[in-house]
């Protein structure tokens, strides 16, 4: 039981991480000190999913799942709600580089804006 628990949650984490990755700038926003976490985290993700790398939370929740004994997902909430979104079927490459320029395009966007905003603040 304990492991099918530790790999839910790092299906949970995982979900959390990827959240992060994509919209992380709007937290700089209020903590600015956050932009030191976030653009490596984005920079990682993007590398990830341009690369068609598996991601280091994959490998630790598959091994979770085999040690507790576990072939395939059954239906808990967890699974039957995130495992989709983290895990599509029908995931090909060129969603995963689409999925990546996403990430670069939405963090490029909100840094942009931001660096605007702070320098904008300087001036006056």
């Amino acid at each position: 039981m304990l492991p099918r628990v530790a790999a839910d949650l790092v299906l949970v984490v995982h979900l959390a991480f990827i959240l992060f990755v994509v919209g992380g700038a709007l937290l700089v926003f209020r903590y600015h000190w956050l932009v030191w976490v976030h653009v490596p985290a984005a920079v990682w993700g993007a590398w990830v999913e341009i690369t068609g790398r598996i991601c280091p939370l994959t490998i630790a929740e598959n091994k979770l799942r085999l040690h507790a004994g576990l072939a395939g997902y059954e239906d808990s909430f967890i699974e039957h709600y995130l495992v989709p979104i983290i895990y599509p079927g029908t995931l090909t490459r060129s969603m995963q580089l689409v999925l990546a320029a996403i990430v670069v395009v939405v963090n490029a966007c909100l840094y942009s804006y931001l660096l605007l905003r702070w320098r904008k603040t300087r001036i006056n």
